[in-house]
């Protein structure tokens, strides 16, 4: 396992190795990466979580050789040569290639040829020395069989079957479909003037090679097929793969040459091609999903890790027309305190009543911010709130409703808000993502925040598997406090998992805040494993030990008090105090498991205790004058805010229904090769209008630097 790992991460042996076993031992990638420095060789999270993957797939590998020897074994087929082949094989699809001979198959050709006893023939024909073929085969019209032709045509059914069993020619053909595939399509003539077959038009008649076509592509017109608009096709050159198949195998200019050649025709079209094409295809669609996996995750920790303006009252309001807009009022902690309905917008125009009732909110729960969703009636809205005079100066910001329907209507918002309704409910998740985006966001399903492209068409359980992982490595390297934080959030705390979430979440309804770590040991199932686990990542406020509100480790406490009592201070003193935490010298500290990394890192922590990694909020506001696609012109320069990522640019949001492209070669001047290099998700750019087409809804940008 260790050295499969190293052949394709490149990492050190030792350091895997050290790795493996604390994951064996069930630490946490969060875990290893901030406390376990010394034994991993400081790798971080990414590496960690490379050498989880290929760790999973060895392990498959090795589950499916023991499946495969022991189908062989009570086959009694199972010679040493073949076992060591299984055995030595790095890759599933080798591995599945020594078992197909063998391998149980439904009622075939070859396999009726065989009960028609063609195979000494099929044998005969492969030897390539009988001159008179039909002669032989003349042997073999008998039972079943009433001619000649059919025993040529049954013997050659196993020919082919062997043909399509042998390793090397699907090893060749695989090479040929790698480098020259082409993936074509033809849209089906009843569809092409569905008006939901619009969206695919530029894939109505397309061709491009399938190893350089990219993701989203790739997922576009899969997607236009799985939904019945065109039909896909992979294509290679025939002649050339035929040629080099009968090379391989074709050694003679007799009859039997003839009948292999027929052989080889009919292992081409019916077995080798249609199996091997849908492999390549497969293997493109993983690799897209791969691609499109990582750009989501990507914008999924871009937004969890989003600027938050921390513990400020807020008045939050989910705009609308017709049905009005919700406002509610939170406290610093996200409490709600007050909610109603005001109807400033048509049909009821009562903008008046409305801005006296956001004023007299304001001032009667001292509200510090104002958060306003960003969907229908957003922008008038927002130009209604920036009328008022308020008393104090109250910052006015724009919300990604993205996913906040999805909040108010689940289980987590009805246990969160038992009476009040899906709207009260998608106000307080809109107020909330200003004070703390991660703490909020963590309780709607990432797909359904939107950040990404063709998520449905992906790989379901590799997709949710990846975002799981970046939702765990937001969380824990914020930090969570424990006595404010939801069961969401903490489930996503190295070491908790749903349960115990729980069980934390009713410990402190029944006996108040935690008021050390310490205490945390007494919630029913939390076991030692988890606690160390959970415990660096875990904040409680105001505690009688200040470490307990930092992440600094539980385990390394006493080396921070030696620390304290050799410089002559108290802990307090010690916390904060650059002076003395920079001369102080860390050779003196280490120990068996602790060293230079583990030390570095809690003179970090001391420096600036519990330190917000995140960036804090700012302000933003749209070009008032643009209210619809229509006032859009080329050339001008407008304020935006990214909205999503993709592989070939990124959306941005600026004022309006439909978000404008910057395409990737939009975005500088010289080659881009990672998006994520130059934007990130709910950055405010300033972008320069290059085309406008009203008819399709498209809105072509630039970077402006």
């Amino acid at each position: 396992m260790i050295k499969y790992i190293v052949q394709h991460t490149q990492l050190a042996e030792k350091n895997i190795k050290s790795t493996v076993q604390l994951l064996n031992e069930d630490c946490t990638i969060p875990f290893i990466s901030r406390y376990r420095k010394e034994a991993t060789g400081n790798l971080d999270e990414v590496q960690i979580g490379d050498i989880v993957k290929y760790k999973e797939l060895f392990e498959a590998l090795e589950k499916r050789k023991i499946a495969i020897l022991k189908a062989l074994e009570e086959q009694d087929v199972l010679t040493e040569d073949l076992k060591q082949k299984i055995v030595n094989t790095q890759d599933l699809t080798t591995l599945e290639d020594l078992y197909l001979p063998f391998k149980k198959k439904r009622k075939t050709k070859a396999e009726t040829a065989r009960k028609n006893g063609l195979e000494p023939l099929a044998k005969i024909i492969m030897s390539q020395k009988a001159n008179d073929i039909e002669s032989i085969a003349f042997k073999y019209v008998k039972g079943d069989l009433s001619s000649v032709d059919e025993a040529l045509e049954g013997a050659r059914h196993i020919i082919a079957e062997w043909i399509n069993e042998r390793v090397d020619i699907r090893n060749n053909l695989r090479n040929q479909l790698e480098r020259h595939a082409q993936i074509s399509t033809k849209v089906i003539k009843t569809k092409k003037d569905d008006e939901k077959a619009q969206k695919f038009r530029d894939y109505f008649d397309w061709s491009e090679s399938l190893s350089r076509i990219p993701s989203h592509r790739l997922l576009a017109i899969l997607r236009a097929e799985s939904e019945g608009f065109i039909r896909v096709k992979i294509e290679i050159d025939d002649v050339r793969a035929l040629e080099q198949i009968d090379h391989r195998i074709i050694r003679s200019k007799n009859a039997c040459a003839d009948q292999i050649e027929l052989a080889i025709s009919d292992a081409y079209k019916r077995l080798l091609f249609p199996s091997l094409s849908n492999e390549a295809l497969q293997k493109a669609k993983e690799k897209a999903d791969e691609s499109a996996i990582t750009v989501f995750a990507k914008n999924l920790k871009q937004l969890l890790l989003g600027s938050p303006i921390g513990e400020k009252r807020v008045l939050a309001i989910d705009p609308g027309f017709r049905t009005g807009c919700k406002v509610v009022c939170l406290d610093a902690q996200g409490t709600l305190k007050h909610n109603e309905t005001i109807y400033p917008h048509a049909p009821k125009n009562d903008s008046i009543g409305a801005i006296k009732k956001i004023s007299s909110l304001a001032e009667a729960y001292k509200i510090e911010a104002i958060a306003i969703g960003n969907g229908t009636a957003s922008r008038e809205t927002e130009a209604l709130i920036r009328k008022i005079q308020f008393k104090n100066d109250i910052q006015v910001f724009v919300v990604s409703e993205a996913g906040a329907s999805i909040y108010s209507a689940s289980k987590i918002a009805r246990d969160e808000f038992p009476n009040y309704d899906v709207t009260v409910r998608g106000s307080v998740s809109i107020g909330r993502r200003l004070q703390d985006p991660l703490a909020e966001l963590v309780k709607i399903d990432a797909k359904s925040i939107g950040v990404g492209q063709y998520q449905h068409d992906v790989d379901q359980t590799k997709l949710q598997k990846q975002l799981d992982v970046v939702v765990e490595n937001c969380v824990n390297a914020v930090g969570v406090n424990i006595n404010t934080a939801s069961i969401p959030l903490l489930s996503s705390v190295s070491g908790i998992g749903p349960k115990l979430a729980e069980n934390i979440f009713n410990y402190r309804n029944e006996n108040g805040a935690f008021t050390s770590r310490n205490e945390i040991k007494k919630v029913p199932r939390l076991g030692g494993k988890a606690y160390e686990q959970a415990a660096g990542f875990l904040r409680i406020r105001d505690a009688k030990n200040p470490l307990d509100n930092s992440s600094v480790h539980p385990e390394t406490y006493k080396i921070v008090e030696k620390m304290a009592k050799d410089e002559g201070v108290s802990l307090q003193d010690l916390i904060a105090n650059k002076t003395i935490l920079q001369k102080i010298d860390l050779k003196k500290y280490f120990t068996e498991t602790v060293g230079l990394p583990t030390l570095q890192d809690i003179i970090k922590e001391l420096e600036k205790p519990g330190l917000d990694i995140r960036e804090t909020a700012k302000v933003f506001t749209f070009n008032q004058n643009i209210k619809t696609i229509t006032d859009l012109h080329e050339g001008q320069l407008l304020p935006g805010i990214v909205n999503n990522i993709t592989n070939f640019g990124c959306f941005v949001d600026v004022g309006i229904k439909e978000s404008g492209l910057i395409h990737v070669s939009n975005l500088s001047d010289n080659f881009v090769k990672d998006v994520n290099e130059h934007v990130h998700l709910h950055q405010q750019i300033i972008v320069k209008v290059l085309e406008v087409d009203v008819a399709r809804k498209r809105i072509q940008l630039k970077l402006h630097n």
